[in-house]
C-alpha cells in the first residue's frame, strides 16, 4: 500500500501542476481511467490543443470537460498537452491494408476496407495502420471502447464538431448502433 501511494505521489510530483487536475479523470501519465476519462499519453500534443480549445468555444460538449477546459488559459494549455503527450502507450503490432483482400468480420471490414456502398472510408484511411493515430487523426488503438463510443454517438447527435470538413460526422450517421458498438469494442481490444 505505501508503494503504491509512493508511486502515485512520485507521478504527480512530475506532472506539471496545470496537469494536475485533468490527471484526476485521465490518470497522472494520461493512461485514462474507463470510465472518467480516455487515454491522451500519447496523443500528437497539437491534437490535445486543439481538443481543449474546441472544448472551451463549445465545438465539443461534455459537462465535465468544458469546465475543465476553461481552467487551462494561455501557454498552460500547451504545457498539459506536451506532458501527456510524452508518455508511451504499449505497441500493437499493425494489421497492413492489403495483407488481407477479404474480411469476413464485418466490422474488420469497416476497419480495414470500409463500406463503399454507404461511403463510408475505412478507418484506417484516416487513422492509420490498427488505427495507431496520424498527425490530427487520434489514435483509437487501445482507447476505452465506452470513450469511442461515446464520441462516435456525439459526432451522430451533432454535439461534437471541430474535424476537419464534418468528415467524422458523416461517418458516424451511416453507422448503425451495432456498428458503433462493434467498433469500439474493436479498436479498444487492439493492445
Amino acid at each position: 500500500m505505501s508503494a503504491l501511494l509512493m508511486l502515485s505521489t512520485a507521478s504527480y510530483a512530475a506532472m506539471p501542476p496545470q496537469a494536475a487536475l485533468c490527471g484526476s479523470c485521465h490518470g497522472p501519465q494520461g493512461q485514462g481511467v474507463d470510465p472518467l476519462g480516455p487515454r491522451l499519453a500519447g496523443l500528437p500534443s497539437d491534437y490535445i490543443v486543439k481538443q481543449i480549445k474546441l472544448f472551451q468555444s463549445g465545438k465539443r460538449q461534455n459537462v465535465t470537460m468544458q469546465p475543465m477546459a476553461m481552467t487551462l488559459q494561455g501557454d498552460a494549455i500547451v504545457a498539459v498537452a506536451e506532458y501527456f503527450s510524452a508518455f508511451d502507450v504499449p505497441m500493437v503490432t499493425p494489421h497492413l491494408r492489403g495483407e488481407k483482400a477479404v474480411y469476413k468480420d464485418p466490422t474488420e471490414q469497416l476497419v480495414y476496407q470500409g463500406d463503399w456502398q454507404r461511403v463510408i472510408p475505412a478507418c484506417v484511411t484516416c487513422h492509420g495502420p490498427s488505427g495507431h493515430g496520424v498527425g490530427e487523426f487520434p489514435r483509437l488503438a487501445g482507447q476505452q471502447a465506452s470513450y469511442i463510443k461515446s464520441q462516435l454517438l456525439a459526432w451522430k447527435e451533432d454535439t461534437r464538431s471541430g474535424d476537419q470538413n464534418g468528415v467524422m460526422a458523416t461517418i458516424a450517421d451511416k453507422l448503425t448502433s451495432a456498428e458503433i458498438d462493434a467498433l469500439a469494442k474493436y479498436f479498444s481490444e487492439l493492445k
